[in-house]
């Protein structure tokens, strides 16, 4: 048999997103814009004397920073889609960038309760007007940002399942989510204090958005969590599948489903069949089952025939 002929029989092994270089592309734009943002807030809020800006100029470099290695995972994911050494392609790389933002995520949850607590606790002079001026700047920049990472997924949700999402896009969407989040809640607190003279207003809407952020930052572990360890990806898939495939006298044995990227997920069936046929027969029958992108089937005869 001749090598080439055997082509029609591999695997290919490309689980990229379908919008992958698209959301590369915006992820480093954003992450460009956080860069000018966090100079722009660190600089102005030392020549102002504002402490809470330098310190969300700080802050905002943490998201930078986590913005830098969704932005780094497409370039790598994209670069060695087509490398054998990665068994199941580089999809899930974007999962792996996710779960490291999420846990930036978190400590920047922790740093932002343990300043408001620390402020609470002391009290330190605002420069109100410069202060409110750059957070309303920063709250700019962070929609227009969040703006730009959303994930238009409302057509890519078909079949029985709606695991397209892309992890490492919402990781960076929720970055400056949580940014927008701070930006808001600095504002309502800066203006409190400074019409109302309710200074402790200020690091109380710091706790609520540590608690918010810190709660994102757990349901992104969790999501990014379950495809590194291969869960399966939906109950309904499996019974979906299983019904396409247990005709007749065919049973199956054993089944694994799990994600290999962004919609685009691995099977392995095992069958067991009084009346054996050849796995393409099956593989046929799973045709129409979207997102199955890597299909292996065993076929056994019952040993009771």
């Amino acid at each position: 048999m001749h090598a080439h002929s055997i082509d029609r029989w591999q695997h290919h092994h490309a689980f990229l997103g379908a919008r992958h270089d698209r959301h590369a592309r915006r992820t480093w734009f954003v992450v460009v814009l956080t860069a000018v943002m966090m100079v722009v807030e660190i600089v102005g809020g030392t020549l102002f004397g504002s402490m809470a800006l330098v310190a969300d100029g700080w802050h905002m470099s943490t998201h930078a920073a986590a913005l830098s290695i969704a932005g780094f995972a497409y370039w790598f994911a994209r670069r060695h889609a087509h490398d054998p050494r990665f068994s199941f392609g580089t999809g899930k790389l974007g999962e792996l960038a996710g779960f490291a933002s999420a846990i930036i995520l978190g400590l920047v949850a922790l740093f932002i309760g343990y300043e408001s607590v620390q402020r609470l606790l002391a009290p330190v002079a605002i420069s109100f007007n410069e202060a409110i001026a750059i957070a309303v700047v920063g709250l700019a920049v962070n929609l227009l940002s969040a703006f730009l990472l959303r994930e238009d997924d409302h057509h890519e949700h078909h079949g029985h399942h709606h695991d397209h999402h892309d992890t490492n896009l919402r990781a960076a969407y929720l970055h400056v989510l949580a940014d927008a989040l701070t930006s808001i809640l600095a504002i309502v607190g800066l203006l409190s204090a400074r019409f109302y003279g309710w200074v402790w207003m200020d690091p109380i809407v710091g706790l609520v958005g540590a608690i918010v952020i810190a709660w994102w930052s757990v349901g992104l572990i969790r999501t990014a969590g379950a495809t590194l360890l291969d869960m399966a990806p939906d109950p309904a898939l499996s019974s979906h599948v299983r019904e396409k495939l247990e005709i007749d006298h065919d049973r199956v044995s054993d089944l694994h489903i799990w994600r290999v990227g962004p919609g685009h997920f691995s099977l392995l069936a095992s069958i067991v069949s009084d009346a054996p046929q050849d796995p393409s027969i099956y593989k046929a029958r799973l045709k129409e089952v979207a997102g199955l992108s890597h299909v292996t089937v065993e076929v056994h005869t019952c040993p009771e025939h």
